[in-house]
């Protein structure tokens, strides 16, 4: 959900006078610039603002392996929310493995919340709990600012499989909408944490702090890691979250399984890739406002959510589907259209149609929101499978560095309304 830079742009205006005639250029050294950031997401609205990427390649052995990256961002989006983040993926720092950190502040005055358990949870796009029909309405919407900082580091055991470890912290701050144009408007965040329903409780409805340690296995057998045409991505992570600054009594354990598969249809030209994840709480109890993360290592994508949005099922409500434990299968074609040179890059276009299915595995005090006294709070039914189709176009330069276009539409009326799009970096996996 980032950007799309000039220079890319530019890329693709030529892109009728470039095919590809010379072999591809080994890329050494240091490739940086700074570059505008301008993006488009359905949930956030446009986006603005600057980043840059320093690449480091070294002396081209590994191409188009990097040696190492690291990325600078500050934006904001039209809808309210901004970024600061700074990320970098180190693969020579450790021999025989890699080291990858992240810190990020997120600001969202609008950011969506629809309930526990998916289909568990009333639907309702045009909900006017103001009165008034030309009024804009904020039912499913709540306030929430974010700092999150990652560390992450990968070791061989032996080929292809690795052991890795890894340190987490967020502190999450909550509030209720309070943009101006939604005055006077009740949303479900303020019915699920009144003290007769108790959906969200006392001690959570500000946020808090979570603190993670994580520990799992890696295994990679990918032929690039950016755009991969052929081999495996797996990793199994065990995370333990005491609750030690707040002492609410927020202590848990979770497995957290993603695999990722791509598949050679036709040489590099045409790959069959797909993606299962798999999460699940093994013992304690998740605050309200941590049930929608990722708990992976190495990040993909800015944001690491679930179920819903552009990290996870593409077209569905952003976290439209909250629960103890969750599924999502994400399949898709990457056909090189394309392939050609451009101010000393390699570049491609590249065609992805996908399909995205997921769902609840385990739920989120279901008991209590099926016998809540408030109507509005159930639906009269337990969460389903929700699905999105799509269709994607990336460009990609010296396989590192990949534009993202994508729409995509909820095939359940319960998920979402329109078209949903998104403009940013990298392929979901």
């Amino acid at each position: 959900m980032k950007r799309i830079t000039a220079i890319l742009a530019t890329a693709l205006l030529c892109l009728p006078f470039q095919a590809k005639e010379k072999d591809e250029i080994i890329k050494t050294g240091w490739n940086l610039g700074p570059l505008p950031v301008v993006g488009f997401d359905s949930d956030l609205g446009f986006q603005y603002g600057l980043c840059c990427d320093f690449f480091n390649y070294g002396d081209g052995t590994n191409y188009p392996q990097y040696n190492f990256k690291i990325n600078v961002e500050a934006s904001t989006y039209t809808k309210g929310s901004s970024v600061l983040r700074s990320y970098g993926d180190f693969k020579t720092l450790i021999p025989n493995g890699k080291l990858f950190y992240d810190v990020t502040y997120f600001n969202a005055p609008k950011f969506g919340f629809y309930g526990f358990n998916g289909l568990a949870a009333p639907y309702d796009k045009d909900k006017k709990l103001n009165g008034n029909a030309d009024a804009k309405s904020g039912f499913n919407f709540m306030s929430r600012n974010q700092f999150r900082a990652i560390v992450s580091i990968q070791k061989q055991i032996a080929g292809p499989l690795n052991w890795a470890a890894g340190l987490a912290f967020y502190h999450t701050t909550l509030a209720g909408l309070g943009l101006e144009e939604y005055e006077g408007q009740t949303t479900l965040y303020d019915l699920y944490k009144l003290p007769d329903v108790g959906l969200i409780r006392e001690n959570e409805k500000d946020g808090g702090n979570v603190t993670q340690l994580r520990a799992g296995l890696t295994y990679d057998t990918r032929d690039h890691d950016s755009d991969p045409s052929k081999g495996m991505n797996i990793e199994a992570t065990l995370v333990y979250s005491p609750d030690i600054i707040d002492g609410n009594g927020y202590d848990n354990l979770g497995f957290t399984f993603m695999g990722s598969h791509f598949v050679p249809v036709i040489s590099d030209k045409l790959t069959f890739a797909y993606r299962l994840l798999v999460q699940a709480k093994l013992w304690g109890e998740i605050p309200y406002y941590f049930t929608n993360n990722v708990n992976t290592m190495f990040f993909r994508k800015m944001y690491t959510e679930a179920i819903g949005g552009n990290a996870s099922v593409r077209g569905l409500n952003r976290n439209g589907v909250l629960g103890d434990g969750f599924a999502m299968l994400n399949m898709e074609l990457r056909w090189h259209a394309v392939d050609f040179q451009l101010i000393n890059q390699n570049w491609s276009i590249v065609l992805n149609p996908f399909y995205d299915l997921g769902r609840t595995i385990q739920p989120y005090r279901y008991e209590q929101q099926k016998a809540s006294p408030i109507t509005g709070i159930w639906s009269g039914q337990a969460d389903d499978m929700h699905y999105t189709a799509g269709l994607g176009v990336k460009i990609i330069m010296n396989h590192n560095m990949v534009l993202s276009i994508e729409g995509a539409k909820a095939l359940l009326k319960n998920d979402g309304s329109g078209l949903w799009t998104n403009v940013g970096f990298n392929y979901l996996f």
